[in-house]
């Protein structure tokens, strides 16, 4: 039974007690008024039982609520920190990428720049060697064409021949 419907009932018996005249005393069935608290004495403890119940619920469920709470901010923690990580490793993976980009045009240059150096290299010696080949092959015309000019024994002038032939 509730406590609270046993209280009313407990006001009613003495708010419709006979009244004692000139006095705020009243007179109350007895009997009625002990039913009233016998049911209070067993109400009560079911109550307390009730409420105890009810508090040791809460406390659990407070209990369960903390650790629910406590292990979601701990996870949301830990992504935060994996997060942070990730976010650090991304950076320094930019900072290497462009380390590494840099150190590839760097060393690009320098090839070019020493791919260049051997073609002149090259080039010149080639020069140096096609003007030595030009030299000895203007050497040999001039040669050649110096004596086609020249004539020969035979071929001298008529008159020349005939000094010589004379002499012999």
């Amino acid at each position: 039974m509730d406590i609270l419907h046993l209280i009313d009932r407990l006001e009613s018996l003495v708010t419709e007690s006979f009244h004692l005249p000139f006095t705020s005393n009243v007179i109350v069935q007895e009997d009625a008024f002990l039913d009233i608290i016998d049911q209070m004495r067993i109400s009560i403890p079911e109550e307390v039982k009730l409420a105890k119940r009810t508090e040791a619920e809460r406390d659990r469920t407070l209990l369960q609520a903390q650790e629910e709470a406590n292990r979601l901010l701990e996870m949301a923690r830990e992504k935060a920190k994996l997060m942070a990580n990730d976010h650090e490793l991304v950076i320094y993976a930019q900072e290497r990428a462009q380390e590494i980009e840099a150190e590839a045009h760097r060393q690009a240059e320098e090839i070019i720049a020493d791919a260049d150096e051997y073609i002149i290299d090259q080039l010149s010696e080639l020069e140096e060697q096609l003007m030595k080949t030009l030299t000895t092959v203007r050497n040999g015309l001039r040669q050649v064409r110096e004596t086609q000019t020249r004539p020969t024994d035979k071929e001298k002038m008529p008159e020349q021949n005939e000094v010589l032939e004379e002499e012999r």
